[in-house]
């Protein structure tokens, strides 16, 4: 299981970090991935992490402003979200498979979600 938390109000240009703890089976052998849903769109990539070697990937739209990282002996992701933006706005889920794959950023590959928190930026 995945619980995602950190989510919240915040002004543009400000920080929010978001968690993702799995339980039951180590995440460190995982593939996983921060994905977010906007009001009435569809479910979009934001990062990915690999496991092993950790090597990560972002959408566009968020290099440069945040990062994803895991901390393997808490079983737990992680999202920091800088000079955060209005359009940064949606609800964020955390996402894991058991490999990885090279379609990291399609949705549906994932076998595991979170339940989803929210980021608000206000202008």
């Amino acid at each position: 299981q995945l619980q995602a938390s950190g989510g919240g109000l915040v002004q543009a240009g400000g920080s929010l970090r978001l968690s993702c703890a799995a339980s039951g089976r180590t995440s460190s052998s995982y593939a996983m991935a921060w994905f977010r849903q906007a009001p009435g769109k569809e479910r979009v990539f934001v990062a990915a992490i690999r496991p092993g070697l950790g090597t990560t990937y972002y959408t566009d739209s968020v290099k440069g402003r945040f990062t994803v990282s895991r901390d393997n002996a808490k079983n737990t992701v992680y999202l920091q979200m800088n000079n955060l933006k209005p359009e940064d706005t949606a609800v964020y889920y955390c996402a894991a498979r058991g490999y990885w794959s090279v379609t990291y950023y399609v949705p549906s590959i994932y076998n595991y979600w979170g339940q989803g928190t929210l980021v608000t930026v206000s202008s």
